[in-house]
């Protein structure tokens, strides 16, 4: 684990203006720089980097960050060596705090990119020899173009191939990498007898291999187990190859085979990725969320299709973002993507990808198929299976109103409302002046005022050391203030940047990451110490009220000394900061 003051040293000395624009052409405006976003298609600029806050947010596909989090996202960096590049490139060494990774480590995990690499050549020069592995290819329909440009090989029906290429076939590199079982002192290939799938990251390394076998037989597809180097639950294959064509439609096509994603290649359709034997994880839909507005999950129509759907669906409801369109494909009887788009080509499935379903039709499809609407138990069922799926959407506040709303339609119900989610129609804001508007045009939402808490919190830490009487509540956006108002308190000299790093792979920096980007809207006009202390005083304000409501049935008698304390407390207005 990296210090975290080494990581606010290091972004410090880092010119993220610099180090973007070393990628991508940005131009001044006003206190910011602008360009096209690298992460999704646009015309338009909608991509900030501001040389202040030093951060980049896009107001297009919502891409935010640090220059930690741009070498990651655009560059396909890991965590360790995004820092390991920026501290190289400012002169910092990395501190060796007994956490981190040791440096005999890091020398070992080279060594495994190194076996992984030899591993595939390998498989890669055996394809080109093996007549059975070319002829199941050319079989499928699969060119030459198509294998060299996915670097597939074959594992020769033997027990030790690749003994033939290592000097050392007892090195515990190759147990480690996956390549080699040892079992009870004999050793032996992990793969024999398949066409292999190198499965790259985003930098081009072979990390894992997919192994698919070519006559009868079980497992019809052999993965490499989890290593060092391979996560199945964080990569995708095909996205190091298709990653800009996906960013250059906009839109990235979720496929369940290796194979698909090839043929579909072959094609064509170049903004094709597949899991890795597994329904897709919430970190495999926050990756492809982040390269496109749209992502179609496409998969057989049959049960076992559907049930891949729905936990895809359930795996990504909780990176669901406004403004973002996810769908579902389901293809006819008998045919997968492979199949389809050789006997009807690239048009005809892109058309197919057009009627792709809706997320909230899906959603509402499946449960209505559980339910009988025709009477008040099965309203009142569907309500109760639809309220724990929308309660995920923690990140698309309107798309969380759309469903509710749908839900209250189909079951003739106003459903309650978990605390903080607005219902008040009346245009008429709940303190002196308009409460802050998240968002441009369209489909704008109001910001709640435990967001506008947050907001102000990341404009000036420093207000954190004021914040003595902010009242106890329920949700994510308060429990995102307080953990805030907890960090800034204990580490003053952070600024926003530093807070947002801070919470990286936590619950609360989805929301940190929307409340920092809104920083990049405000103009100078805009007065955030009047919504500061008006949001506040509508907290308070709330807190008085419920305290008084829970208190008022009772006789003082029955009051503790504490309760009595809080209820005097409570009719005696609070003034704020």
């Amino acid at each position: 684990m990296i210090p975290q003051d080494f990581i606010q040293q290091l972004l410090d000395r880092t010119d993220i203006v610099a180090l973007v624009e070393r990628y991508v052409p940005l131009k001044k405006a006003g206190a910011n720089y602008q360009a096209r976003c690298p992460f999704h298609n646009e015309k338009s600029p909608s991509f900030s980097v501001s040389p202040t806050k030093q951060f980049y947010h896009c107001f297009g596909c919502g891409a935010h960050g640090t220059a930690i989090t741009f070498l990651m996202e655009h560059a396909g960096y890991s965590f360790i060596d995004a820092v390991k590049e920026l501290a190289g490139q400012v002169g910092m060494t990395l501190p060796d705090d007994g956490k981190r990774v040791a440096p005999e480590e890091e020398i070992r995990r080279d060594k495994l990119y190194e076996v992984m690499d030899v591993a595939a050549r390998h498989y890669r020069l055996a394809l080109k020899k093996h007549e059975p592995a070319i002829a199941y290819l050319k079989q499928r329909g699969l060119t030459g173009e198509s294998a060299a440009r996915f670097a597939l090989g074959v594992a020769n029906d033997e027990w030790q191939p690749l003994a033939s290429v290592f000097a050392d076939y007892q090195d515990a590199l190759l147990v480690e990498a996956g390549l080699v079982i040892s079992n009870e002192g004999k050793r032996y290939d992990r793969f024999r007898d398949r066409v292999m799938f190198p499965i790259r990251n985003e930098r081009g390394q072979v990390i894992a291999f997919g192994g698919r076998i070519m006559q009868k037989g079980e497992p019809k597809y052999l993965n490499s187990p989890e290593t060092p180097l391979f996560h199945k639950g964080r990569e995708l294959y095909g996205l190091f190859e298709h990653r800009r064509a996906i960013q250059h439609e906009d839109r990235v096509v979720v496929v369940e085979g290796y194979m698909d994603v090839v043929m579909l290649d072959q094609h064509g359709v170049d903004n094709a990725v597949a899991t890795l034997g597994t329904a897709i994880t919430s970190d495999q839909a926050a990756r492809l969320l982040r390269l496109a507005n749209e992502v179609i999950f496409a998969f057989d129509g049959d049960n076992a299709g559907r049930k891949a759907a729905w936990r895809a669906l359930e795996n990504s409801l909780p990176q669901a973002r406004d403004g973002k369109l996810l769908s579902f494909l389901f293809l006819p009887d008998g045919e997968d993507p492979d199949s389809f788009v050789r006997a009807q080509g690239a048009d005809a499935f892109r058309k197919l990808c057009g009627q792709a379903m809706p997320l909230s039709d899906f959603l509402f499809n499946e449960l209505t198929d559980q339910t009988d609407l025709a009477s008040q138990e099965g309203k009142v069922r569907l309500a109760t299976l639809a309220q724990p799926h929308i309660a995920k959407l923690t990140q698309a506040p309107l798309l969380t109103r759309a469903l509710r709303q749908r839900l209250d339609t189909l079951t003739g119900l106003d459903m309650p409302r978990p605390p903080g989610e607005r219902t008040r129609t009346s245009n008429r804001p709940p303190f002196g002046r308009p409460l802050r508007v998240q968002g441009q045009g369209r489909g704008a939402v109001q910001s709640s005022s435990w967001r506008i808490l947050l907001q102000a919190l990341l404009h000036d830490p420093a207000r954190a050391g004021l914040l003595t009487d902010i009242p106890e509540a329920a949700g994510t956006e308060a429990a995102a203030v307080q953990a805030v108002i907890s960090l800034a308190r204990e580490h003053p000299e952070m600024s926003a940047r530093d807070i947002v790093e801070h919470f990286r792979d936590r619950p609360e920096h989805g929301l940190l990451v929307l409340a920092a980007a809104e920083l990049m809207r405000w103009d100078d006009e805009y007065d955030i110490e009047a919504d500061f202390q008006g949001a506040l005083r509508t907290l308070l304000n709330q807190a008085n009220r419920i305290a008084i409501k829970e208190f008022s049935g009772r006789k003082p008698s029955e009051l503790s000394d504490q309760e009595k304390a809080h209820l005097l407390a409570s009719i005696k207005p609070r003034k704020p900061v």
